[in-house]
């Protein structure tokens, strides 16, 4: 898709498809070992083609043993499909709702044959992750377009995404509370304490993270930051932009209560080649890195919708150890997880593309931020990988 040159400057708004009507739900989750013997076979699912040997893979495999070889992430996706479920109901949808992971049991291919079986043709995907990039939503599109292709459903089997939720009130809401939740804890623990937020978000390479998103401008004009441009982080595209805006709309809202306190947007779990840039800071370089006037530090995991093995291992064992070596007192709120707002958000944007009866009105798109109301589809140089599949969802 060209970029219409008489559309305003971000265009994405404008990528939305007519309300249809769909035949079923496909929640789409990254997967996570159920046990001690699932661990390697999981790392090499995750790492596929990048040459990695099992010696190097078991230096990971350490933060999913402490935890008996179990990712919180699959009962994490289990109550969430659960609670959508329950939600769709009370709204009378009459949508079912299925599962399927990128890299573990149960794999999309086993979701598309079970909906396939079960006598579903159209379907609307409704990924765990909030904000663009390559790994948080043209992976998954690959993905799912290779499982397609695997099970011979293509043509038969029609695959929707929903838009990048980042701005939505359903994400932007209890993100909001948590914070503000955090704060109160530590003021009401040190009345005279000066906090500073961190919003901890997954690490990428640079040149991903230039990459992500549409080749577009921010609303008003201006270009969205590259290559790195300050020392807080290295690198940009609408990855960045977009965590950034979050950020910056959480911290406002809390401003009632919390004037003036001082955030910054911070990396974790970074991997790779220690030759190739990824974005910085890290969240402990960050900590270590803090006024001696900060007494306290409220660590939201923005970059992430549930408490899985990157929150539990890199933020509430590394970061709040390296909080507890600087004497700071430190709070990990909670991601949104099963949040009754956050569920509901998810139908909300169900219902902005589905309606029950042909004549039905879909449900108004809402965004908080001014980069949105994101795209439904998207364009094919949108978050390029190093070697571009084809995908769902796409124009």
């Amino acid at each position: 898709m060209s970029q219409d040159t008489t559309l305003p400057p971000l265009a994405a708004s404008s990528r939305i498809l007519p309300a249809t009507t769909y035949d079923a739900i496909l929640l789409a989750g990254f997967g996570g070992p159920e046990g001690q013997d699932d661990v390697i076979p999981y790392l090499r699912n995750v790492t596929r083609g990048r040459g990695i040997p099992d010696e190097r893979l078991e230096e990971v495999a350490h933060h999913y043993r402490h935890f008996g070889g179990i990712s919180p992430i699959n009962d994490q996706n289990r109550a969430l499909k659960a609670a959508l479920e329950a939600e769709i109901a009370e709204r009378g949808l009459g949508l079912p709702v299925y599962w399927g992971n990128r890299f573990w049991a149960p794999y999309f291919a086993d979701a598309l044959r079970e909906l396939h079986a079960d006598g579903h043709r159209k379907v609307l995907v409704l990924v765990t992750t909030a904000f663009s990039s390559y790994s948080g939503c043209r992976a998954y599109r690959e993905d799912l377009a290779t499982a397609l292709a695997e099970t011979g459903l293509e043509g038969e089997l029609e695959l929707h995404k929903v838009r990048q939720y980042f701005d939505h009130p359903g994400f932007v809401t209890p993100n909001v509370a948590a914070v503000r939740s955090g704060l109160h804890q530590l003021v009401e623990s040190d009345s005279g304490a000066q906090p500073h937020v961190l919003f901890a978000t997954h690490s990428i390479p640079t040149a991903a993270a230039d990459l992500s998103g549409p080749r577009e401008a921010r609303p008003d004009g201006t270009a969205v930051p590259t290559g790195g441009e300050n020392e807080w982080h290295a690198g940009g595209g609408w990855y960045v932009e977009q965590q950034r805006a979050v950020a910056a709309l959480i911290m406002d809202a809390v401003g009632d209560e919390f004037p003036g306190v001082d955030w910054s947007l911070v990396f974790q779990s970074r991997s790779g080649a220690p030759e190739v840039p990824w974005l910085e800071p890290d969240i402990n370089d960050a900590i270590e890195a803090l006024p001696e006037s900060v007494t306290g530090v409220v660590i939201s995991p923005i970059g992430f919708v549930s408490d899985h093995m990157e929150v539990a291992w890199d933020l509430d064992n590394e970061a709040l150890e390296t909080c507890a070596e600087r004497g700071l007192a430190a709070v990990r709120v909670p991601t949104v997880g099963i949040d009754p707002a956050f569920v509901a958000g998810l139908v909300d944007l169900v219902e902005e593309r589905h309606v029950a009866r042909e004549g039905d009105s879909p449900r108004e798109r809402v965004a908080l931020t001014a980069l949105g109301p994101w795209q439904d589809v998207c364009p094919t140089d949108c978050c390029l990988g190093r070697a571009p599949k084809p995908t769902v969802a796409s124009a």
